[in-house]
């Protein structure tokens, strides 16, 4: 799985890298063309594409393609919580493994090599050289006067040292403030509160959850062990298993007062876990279903088409004959009370 998913970013990376040159060229061809703004923009386009540019390219799609693994699962409807924990910490470590020279070395060839294939000028504009006053003649200066390293040479080190480790450094320092050792927990045990986890009723990771919130870790084992005993027995005499953590509270609710303590953890798991995600879904639904075509809308309309659209796995599983021989019943009977 892991090999699979490298390869998958590897391309994606490659993929993007390499139409560089490719779009490099259209604008050469547009700016040749002398046809207005249309000209002076495509210039204007190939006058930024520089080594710096290519620099900041690679880099970012180089970490970014690393951490779109952890966006795309924080922001999927169906998270695994402990699954996610594990990805940041594998992702904790592929960030520190990449603050080195030798990957550094790797990464600015790949940037030369790009530069080379767009016809990019890789040395820098030679500076002037820094000459000993006349008035300093005779003395012992300690300062260096002159450039030790290559023009080059100081343009990779300084990309290296004012762009690619900071930009390193801010994700580290953000990944690990939002995802603590007491966060991780947290999510943890959420997620061992969700019926449809491995790790369903842990008690080690449920006892951690719970003294974040002070509760009583003995009565919380008893819990436990009463509350499997009395889910196996319900599903065995029909009862509908729960799937998720409200369900598994609504379940536990008729046994509130008996396992009071499981049952806190239950309506802290509830509440803790809101995200924007599924607002920010709903924003973007809204621009594909309120068209320029549909400006005339109604509030009523667009609402019932933008749930269909945010539901719309749902909404697929539904049988439009039952739906449109149910909408002919109620027609008729109000042609028949008229």
């Amino acid at each position: 799985m892991d090999k699979t998913v490298k390869k998958r970013l590897t391309s994606i990376h490659n993929a993007k890298i390499h139409k560089l040159p490719a779009i490099k060229r259209v604008l050469q061809e547009i700016a040749h063309e002398h046809h207005g703004d249309r000209s002076v923009e495509a210039r204007g386009l190939l006058a930024q594409i520089d080594l710096q540019f290519i620099v900041y390219l690679v880099t970012f799609c180089k970490v970014f393609g690393e951490t779109k693994l952890l966006s795309d699962m924080l922001q999927s409807p169906s998270l695994d919580l402990s699954k996610a924990v594990d990805l940041v910490e594998a992702l904790i470590q592929t960030l520190n493994d990449y603050r080195n020279e030798s990957f550094f070395d790797s990464l600015w060839n790949e940037v030369l090599t790009t530069a080379e294939q767009c016809d990019t000028a890789v040395q820098p504009t030679a500076k002037r050289q820094k000459k000993l006053s006349s008035k300093l003649g005779g003395h012992c200066v300690l300062s260096t006067v002159g450039q030790k390293k290559s023009d080059s040479e100081l343009e990779k080190e300084s990309f290296r040292t004012g762009f690619f480790y900071p930009v390193l450094d801010h994700i580290l320092t953000e990944l690990n403030r939002r995802f603590s050792s007491r966060n991780c927990d947290l999510m943890n045990g959420i997620q061992a509160l969700n019926p449809k986890s491995d790790g369903f009723l842990k008690e080690d990771t449920l006892f951690s959850f719970a003294k974040m919130y002070e509760s009583n870790i003995e009565d919380l084992g008893m819990n436990l062990h009463q509350f499997r005993r009395i889910l196996e027995r319900k599903i065995q005499t029909g009862t509908p298993r729960p799937f998720s953590v409200v369900e598994l509270a609504s379940f536990m609710e008729p046994y509130k007062e008996v396992f009071f303590e499981l049952y806190k953890l239950c309506k802290v798991a509830v509440s803790i876990p809101v995200t924007t995600a599924s607002c920010e879904r709903s924003f973007s639904t809204l621009k594909l279903v309120k068209t320029y075509l549909r400006s005339t809308m109604t509030d009523e309309r667009l609402s019932n088409l933008g749930v269909l659209s945010i539901e719309s796995r749902r909404a697929k599983t539904l049988n439009l004959e039952e739906f449109v021989d149910l909408t002919g019943e109620v027609v008729e009977k109000c042609f028949q009370q008229h």
